[in-house]
């Protein structure tokens, strides 16, 4: 585990010694490896050992090169870039211990006040194998304390703010912390490219995050997620009845809903859950109800929220109630005429279909506006006449 450099190390010769085990494709890796270190070219031998890490087969070369070549020059390389050196070859470590105690060295080399990009990119990625040793106390710790240092600077390099929201994710899930989850789960993505992640890293991430949305006691707009091109990865698997799902809720169609609840039982969040999803897709209902009406049309009876929603005359009072406590909605009971007056209504990511709905609103409104005025106009020509 020591990152300590040996004493007059010979670095062709190591060089040589892995050129011979390495398979013929990766081979000429190693020749400009020396090539390059022979020449001091310290920048161009940051870049070729960060591509020859990505590179196939590179797996079980990543920690001695590291720890016997990487180490004679570290002093050279820019923090950041050792740091994401350092977290590829951390990966290779069998034992999550070691990968903590790997990635504590590297801690100690960019804990100064220039290099704090690259402390929160190594803590971010120690913290991935303390969840796993389940460390979940230092875990949070190193999260808040991550962004602590995030919250000054100005702008950072993507690719630690990647790190920042993967393990967050990672944490929060753990916790079943559902709209954290979904919050940073979808920060990550917008971090990254993610046609870099496997084909089963897309789809378990679509579906944590389907997953999360449902459940999320606070989230009650999945449009950007539907947006997202991430849910595509559900397309043709055993999960595919889920994205459905989520068009359903977003749509506040209860129809739907009842109609793919045969499909809880294969998830038993959902099977333990069915009296709390039922309530969140009647609240998305009624938003919808009220998103899709003209501004000047917010009155609604008791009668047609209960027929929207398919509840009681008698629930309804306390399910508006509970709406405007969650603050989807903003108005006033009218308990007498049994009338609810919406006065705002929780802005929403729209859909394709709701966007298209909304451009149909406002081509009728641009009618009107055109027919008022050509009203006016004749008015004004009858006076004048």
């Amino acid at each position: 585990m020591a990152l300590q450099r040996e004493v007059d190390f010979d670095v062709p010769n190591f060089l040589y010694e892995m050129r011979q085990n390495v398979s013929s494709s990766l081979q000429h890796y190693f020749s400009t490896f020396e090539d390059y270190y022979e020449r001091k070219l310290w920048h161009q031998l940051t870049l070729i050992i960060l591509e020859f890490f990505k590179k196939p087969g590179s797996d079980p070369f990543k920690i001695p090169v590291f720890q016997k070549f990487v180490a004679e020059w570290e002093d050279k390389i820019n923090k950041l870039s050792l740091v994401t050196i350092a977290q590829q070859a951390a990966t290779q470590f069998s034992d999550p211990n070691d990968s903590v105690e790997f990635l504590k060295e590297i801690l100690k080399k960019v804990g100064t006040s220039e290099t704090r990009d690259a402390y929160v990119l190594a803590s971010m990625e120690s913290a991935h194998y303390l969840l796993k040793i389940k460390e979940i106390g230092l875990v949070k710790k190193t999260i808040d304390e991550s962004e602590t240092i995030l919250d000054t600077f100005d702008s950072v390099d993507t690719s630690i703010y990647a790190s920042f929201y993967r393990v967050s994710a990672e944490y929060y899930k753990g916790q079943a912390d559902y709209a954290q989850y979904y919050k940073n789960a979808l920060l990550y993505l917008s971090c990254i490219d993610i046609s870099e992640l496997t084909i089963i890293e897309r789809v378990e991430r679509a579906y944590d995050l389907s997953l999360s949305a449902l459940l999320g006691e606070t989230i009650y707009n999945f449009g950007e997620l539907l947006m997202h091109p991430i849910l595509d990865s559900l397309f043709g698997t055993e999960h595919d009845w889920l994205r459905t799902l989520l068009f359903a809720f977003n749509a506040g169609d209860i129809g739907k809903f009842e109609a793919l609840a045969p499909h809880f039982t294969k998830q038993p969040l959902f099977e333990q859950s069915k009296a709390a999803l039922r309530r969140k897709i009647c609240l998305i209902s009624l938003i919808e109800a009220v998103f899709i009406r003209s501004t000047d049309n917010r009155s609604i009876p008791f009668s047609e929220i209960a027929a929207e929603t398919r509840l009681s005359m008698d629930e309804v009072e306390h399910f508006v109630m509970k709406a405007l406590s969650l603050k989807l909605i903003r108005g006033s009971i009218d308990q007498v005429d049994q009338i609810v007056v919406i006065t705002w209504v929780q802005p929403r990511v729209l859909d394709k279909n709701q966007i298209d709905g909304m451009r149909r609103k406002l081509e009728e409104w641009d009618n009107q506006v055109k027919r008022i005025s050509s009203f006016v106009g004749e008015q004004g020509g009858e006076v004048f006449a």
